[in-house]
C-alpha cells in the first residue's frame, strides 16, 4: 500500500511539474541564448569586414584621416565590450554594447559617405565587394536582432504569466532586457526632405 501511495505521489509530482512551466522556461532561456549568439555572430562578421574596408578607402581618401580614425576607434570600442551570453541578463551592459554598436554603425555610414566623393573608389571592385558584404551583413544583423527580440518576448511572457511566473520566481528567472532604440523621439519626427536648387 505504501508503495502504491509513493508511486501515486510521484505521478502527481511529475504531472504538477510538467504544468508549472519549468521546462518551457528552460527551453526559452536556451532560445534567447541561441538568438543572442547569432546577433553576436553577425556583429563579429561586420567587425571583421571593417579593417578591409578601411584599408581599401585609405588608398583613395588618405586626407579623410578623421573618418578613418573614427571607424577604427569605434571598432576598437566594440571589441572592448565583453559580449558574453550573460550580457542579456545585465541591462546596463546590454545598453553599453548597443551604444558601441551604434557608434560603429554611424562611423561606417560616414565612411561610406566619404566614398561617394571618390568615383575611382566607387568603381574599385574590391570596394564594391566589401560594400555589398557590409550591406548584406547589416541585413543579417537586422534579422538576427529581430529573432532575438522575438525570443526575449516569448521568454518574458512566460516569466510573467501565471502559473509559470511562480516557477520563475522560485528558480530566480527574471525578465531579460531587449534591444532599444537610442533616440526614440528623433525617430518619431518626420524626416526633412529638401531638394537642391
Amino acid at each position: 500500500m505504501r508503495r502504491l501511495a509513493a508511486y501515486f505521489i510521484m505521478l502527481l509530482t511529475a504531472l504538477g511539474l510538467s504544468g508549472c512551466g519549468y521546462n518551457t522556461l528552460q527551453a526559452q532561456d536556451e532560445g534567447v541564448k541561441a538568438a543572442w549568439s547569432e546577433v553576436l555572430n553577425q556583429y563579429q562578421r561586420r567587425a571583421d569586414l571593417v579593417p578591409n574596408l578601411v584599408n581599401t578607402v585609405k588608398g583613395y581618401a588618405a586626407h579623410e584621416a578623421k573618418v578613418l580614425t573614427d571607424v577604427i576607434n569605434a571598432r576598437a570600442r566594440v571589441g572592448q565590450v565583453q559580449a558574453t551570453p550573460e550580457l542579456v541578463n545585465d541591462p546596463a551592459a546590454l545598453e553599453q554594447f548597443q551604444a558601441a554598436q551604434a557608434e560603429l554603425s554611424g562611423a561606417l555610414g560616414r565612411l561610406l559617405l566619404v566614398a561617394e566623393n571618390y568615383p575611382q573608389l566607387k568603381a574599385d571592385a574590391a570596394f564594391r565587394d566589401l560594400q555589398a558584404q557590409l550591406e548584406g551583413t547589416e541585413n543579417r544583423i537586422t534579422v538576427a536582432r529581430n529573432r532575438y527580440i522575438q525570443s526575449v518576448q516569448a521568454y518574458n511572457t512566460t516569466v510573467r504569466q501565471f502559473p509559470s511566473n511562480l516557477t520563475a520566481m522560485l528558480f530566480g528567472h527574471q525578465a531579460k532586457a531587449n534591444f532599444t532604440v537610442e533616440n526614440e523621439k528623433a525617430l518619431a519626427a518626420p524626416p526633412k526632405v529638401e531638394f537642391a536648387q
